[in-house]
């Protein structure tokens, strides 16, 4: 099995200085390419600079841009797995949850993980990788506290992302009580975890620790 590398990240991109230079170098640089998958709309393609940016400083040069489906097209999945690093966008949560999680998108990523491809999410994106997918009332259109099954690349934690802009301290507890996991992390914007074979190993910001009393 190869190393794994998971980064998450509490905000919209990009990514930090550091995380930014360690996901590009994780990604083979300049001779890689990396995968980003977004939910299109109105202008999507000015906003792609967000992600690349940090990327670009530290020498990458090669992006895939894969907007989401229903149903993605075998073009998509032959971009997909051609790709040395793939980036999970953010917006409506639920709606990236429906196109990836439990279906054939989310098991290419999850093999792909395992076999070494570096893994980020931002926000939503994040919030959907653990293998509880938890949305809080804000970010819900019923306003409803969502526990729901997520992608599973890292497990035993729960997060919490826009941590202090959401005030999701008792959300995070609570999140982390319900599913009787070791940790909560909340995320803030403009900060993120990078996680070595699901190891918190470099933290960029603000991140707040809930460690669950099981």
């Amino acid at each position: 099995m190869d190393s794994r590398h998971l980064f998450l990240m509490g905000g919209s991109p990009p990514f930090g200085q550091r995380l930014g230079k360690k996901f590009t170098e994780l990604a083979s640089g300049a001779t890689g390419k990396i995968a980003i998958l977004f939910l299109e709309r109105e202008g999507w393609e000015g906003y792609m600079n967000k992600y690349t940016a940090a990327l670009t400083q530290n020498g990458a040069r090669n992006f895939c841009y894969l907007p989401l489906s229903p149903a993605p097209s075998e073009s998509f999945f032959q971009e997909l797995v051609s790709c040395s690093g793939i980036i999970i966008g953010g917006g409506e949560t639920e709606k990236y949850r429906s196109f990836i999680v439990d279906t054939k998108v989310g098991e290419y990523i999850g093999k792909m993980y395992m076999n070494g491809i570096p893994v980020a999410g931002f926000s939503a994106g994040a919030l959907i990788i653990p293998e509880h997918c938890i949305i809080p009332p804000i970010d819900t259109p019923e306003k409803q506290h969502l526990f729901l099954k997520g992608i599973g690349l890292i497990r035993d934690c729960v997060i919490s992302v826009h941590y202090t802009k959401w005030n999701e301290g008792e959300n995070l507890k609570r999140a982390a009580g319900k599913t009787n996991v070791a940790a909560g992390y909340g995320i803030d914007d403009d900060a993120g975890i990078y996680f070595y074979n699901e190891i918190q190993n470099v933290i960029e910001g603000r991140i707040h620790i809930y460690k669950n009393e099981i």
